[in-house]
Formats: C-alpha cells, structure tokens, sequence
C-alpha cells in the first residue's frame, strides 16, 4: 500500500480555519484531479475476489491510491495560487467511461495568518 504523503498546507474539510488562525483572504477555488482505470487483468482478479466475498482489495488499493494523488494536486493547485490553507476540501468521483473514473478533491483556497 501507498505511503501517504504529509501534506505541507493545512487541508481542512470544514470551513473555519484551524485553531489560533484566521482567514486573511480568499483565493478562489481549487481542485485536484486523477483520472483511473482498472486493468483488464486486475478487474478479472478482483472478480474472482466477488466469488469469495468480502473486500476486493484491488479496488480498495485503486480507490485509496486516487483520492491520495487527487489531495496532492489538490495542495499544489492551492499552493500555486499562493494559498496557505484549504477550506471545505470534498471529494467527488465520476465514471467517465467503462473502466475508468474521474477522481476530484476540491475546495476554497485561502491566505491564513496567526489570531
């Protein structure tokens, strides 16, 4: 499994900025995307996973791999628009066609300053 990558700006999933911080500013905002597909090969082993029940870890491992590069470039996106923070991060995927979806994490990039 993929190591998670400490982010370097604060990425908060509500809109109050963290403890001791105040907005100074809104930049706009910010989005971060992936585009996946499953393999022809790692579909049919993960069909083989639904025989037996349970979790079928090859999604789950694709699933968690993309919303983490998604939060990446979320942050970079942000951090080229010189924000600091990001308020009210959410996620949001879609299927684009057979086989392969569209991974968003987005939210409002801001300038923070200490209270």
């Amino acid at each position: 499994m993929q190591t998670i990558k400490r982010h370097e700006i604060p990425i908060q999933t509500t809109f109050d900025p963290p403890p001791g911080t105040v907005v100074e500013r809104v930049v706009g905002p910010c989005w971060g995307i992936t585009v996946r597909s499953r393999s022809v090969l790692g579909t049919t082993c993960a069909g083989c996973q639904t025989i037996f029940g349970g979790e079928i870890t090859l999604f789950s491992e694709l699933a968690n791999e993309s919303r983490n590069e998604a939060m990446n470039r979320l942050e970079l996106h942000a951090r080229e628009m010189g924000a600091n923070c990001v308020l009210g991060m959410r996620f949001d995927s879609s299927e684009l066609m057979q086989n392969a979806n569209e991974i968003v994490a987005y939210g409002t990039a801001v300038v923070i300053r200490k209270a």
